[in-house]
């Protein structure tokens, strides 16, 4: 028997409880692993709240990093001792747990466990973000929502690397602070300021051709208005809630506007895809252009306070929990 976090109804944070449950043995093509670090993310929070359903009862998470405790039949390229990591497999709040060995990542030996589930979702979100979604070129300027948070740290060292200019948003000072420190270029506190305005004296009224937006319901109606015509809106989350019905022809109105609601899971559906994206965090990481910061660690029996640091926004960087 393992300890997991489970949920047996969708709530909030008071519904995560500890259960023991059986772990036996990989069959075909699966791998036992023994977690050392689980990532925390917002997706989290939104299968416990019910935003995006799953069955019940069910173990919370979707990243981690760990050790292969055993390999079942027809796995060959792992085996016991091997580092791994995953992402986007719902069920990691757990001391230990079965999984496909073809959706494991092996880790290199300069990324560390903490590292690794402090990274794979938000680093591969940067990744098809950046790279794919929207491919940002050197000497644009992206406005990047959340900038303080795991996901938009990231983004800030990498765009940095690239050439790009971010002007990043968050809702203190401290965090703004904190983007600038990673390689945003402008910070906006959109507490105290008008992020469209600021946009708009920062690009000399054009607006940009890009917005990454994390946060949702309180930044949608604001982010299409930094847009230069034609400018992609790339919504990836939903921290504030979620964003209501869009009427197409606003999108019209404010110049010929594009909108997408990409995810992670569609852009490392392939094994190589995975490996691809994965490869490239791991050389980003290694030659310091991005340094992956775990600002906040829970013993995974305290799941439940992580998530209301995480909802309440008082947390920065990554989150993870410690078996």
């Amino acid at each position: 028997m393992v300890t997991a976090v489970r949920f047996h109804r969708h709530g909030g944070p008071e519904v995560l409880q500890l259960d023991d449950i059986p772990v036996g043995d990989p069959g075909p093509g699966e791998v036992r692993i023994r977690h050392r670090a689980i990532g925390v993310n917002f997706i989290d929070t939104y299968q416990r709240a019910g935003l995006y359903p799953m069955p019940l009862p069910q173990i919370a998470g979707n990243e981690g990093a760990g050790v292969v405790e055993a390999v079942g039949p027809g796995v060959s390229d792992l085996a016991p001792g091997d580092r791994v990591a995953y992402t986007g497999l719902p069920g990691a709040y757990c001391e230990s747990r079965i999984v496909p060995a073809e959706r494991m990542v092996k880790l290199p030996e300069a990324i560390s466990d903490t590292q690794a589930a402090s990274m794979m979702l938000k680093g591969l979100t940067v990744h098809y973000l950046v790279f794919t979604t929207y491919p940002v070129k050197a000497g644009e300027t992206v406005l990047w929502h959340a900038a303080a948070g795991g996901v938009g740290l990231i983004a800030c060292q990498w765009l940095k690397a690239l050439g790009v200019t971010v002007i990043g948003t968050a809702s203190t000072d401290e965090k703004c602070a904190l983007a600038r420190a990673h390689g945003a270029a402008h910070v906006v506190n959109y507490a105290k300021e008008n992020f469209v305005e600021r946009v708009k004296a920062i690009t000399g009224g054009r607006g940009v051709p890009v917005v990454y937006d994390s946060v949702g319901k309180s930044t949608w109606e604001g982010s299409l208005d930094c847009l230069a015509p034609r400018g992609l809106m790339v919504s990836f989350g939903n921290a504030s809630g979620p964003v209501p019905p869009v009427n197409l022809l606003v999108l019209s109105q404010k110049g010929s506007l594009y909108v997408t609601r990409p995810t992670l899971a569609t852009h490392i559906a392939a094994r190589s895809d995975l490996l691809a994206r994965s490869n490239a965090l791991f050389e980003a990481v290694s030659s310091g252009k991005v340094k992956i910061e775990t600002t906040a660690t829970y013993r995974l029996a305290d799941a439940a306070q992580a998530h209301r640091d995480l909802e309440s926004r008082r947390t920065t960087g990554s989150v993870v929990l410690v078996p």
